[in-house]
């Protein structure tokens, strides 16, 4: 059905990655085939992290199997490693039930480890003991500084807070001169052939579109999912607990901080982390990039993952 094994869908947060991708698979359905989404949002494979990461209603999911949505509990870590590892298993078995497989995420590295050949180094017990404990004596910062040194793409993906991930970046680093993003090579190479749709909106009106989330967001209730979720191991230090929106919600219900601080400063760091997904994904040449507001961005997204041409 699709010209291409694998259907990717990207763009920054706050595009309608979701809702275009359910547009992409009813299309498909029209025609006489079968698609299925396979999530490539980080936060989004942790089971109760809803509100926040602006996960698609079970209820509203018209019918399609999703993947790789609430597989993890809180307390659990997740690298690119395991996530490339699952989702590229879980795209596999999509194509042999005869469907297509609709990878939908702004996770920029999540995604590259799937559609790109993307290895990754083993580990050096010895180097990563001397990072946890420059973590654990300068903190995350420090970490963060000495990779945007050498990788900037990268220590923006990770974050100035992701210890444990700045720890595993400059591991890699040490251990093969190569930075995470340089394990990428400066022309990719497809796992599977893919056709990419990147998702944009002009700044401004995509700066007001996540700040009216982000209100949202404490209107809907994240406090109280993020205190449920306390009550189940969801804690600051660990990778959910760092999550936009989770954190400053955690920390508005330790007393730290007031709720329209909170509200804030998730809004700050959701503009930022924006900024730099537009950043990653601009750099796929093969990407064919559509304005999310354009009336029919569904119908010409649906036109060029299929190759379909007028009168199709």
């Amino acid at each position: 059905m699709s010209v291409a094994d694998v259907i990717v869908v990207v763009g920054a947060t706050g595009t309608g990655k979701s809702a275009l991708a359910l547009d992409l698979a009813d299309g498909i359905a029209r025609r006489g085939g079968s698609a299925e989404v396979v999530n490539a949002d980080a936060m989004q494979l942790y089971r109760g992290m809803d509100i926040g990461t602006a996960k698609v209603p079970l209820g509203e999911r018209r019918g399609i199997p999703h993947h790789l949505l609430d597989v993890l509990d809180v307390t659990q870590e997740n690298s690119v490693a395991d996530f490339q590892s699952s989702a590229r298993a879980e795209i596999d078995a999509v194509i042999e039930r005869g469907n297509v497989p609709i990878l939908v995420g702004g996770s920029g590295l999540y995604v590259s480890s799937v559609i790109y050949d993307f290895d990754f180094p083993g580990t050096d017990a010895v180097v990563r003991a001397r990072l946890e404990a420059e973590l654990l004596a300068d903190g995350p910062g420090a970490l963060y500084r000495q990779l945007k040194e050498h990788d900037e793409a990268a220590a923006v993906a990770i974050g100035s807070q992701n210890g444990r991930r700045l720890v595993r970046a400059l591991e890699v680093f040490e251990m093969t001169g190569r930075t995470l993003t340089g394990t990428l090579p400066d022309a990719p190479v497809e796992w599977r052939t893919s056709s990419i749709i990147a998702l944009e909106v002009p700044r401004p009106e995509l700066v007001t579109r996540l700040d009216e989330r982000v209100a949202g967001m404490w209107r809907d209730g994240i406090v109280e999912e993020a205190a449920a979720l306390r009550s189940k191991g969801l804690d600051p230090e660990t990778t959910a607990g760092k999550a936009i929106g989770y954190a400053q919600a955690l920390a508005q219900l330790s007393g730290e901080i007031s709720e329209e601080e909170a509200i804030e400063s998730t809004r700050a760091l959701t503009r930022r982390y924006a900024r730099r997904q537009v950043g990653w994904f601009r750099r796929y040449a093969a990407a064919v990039t559509l304005d999310a507001r354009e009336p029919g961005a569904s119908a010409r997204a649906l036109a060029e993952t299929l190759g379909l041409h007028d009168g199709d």
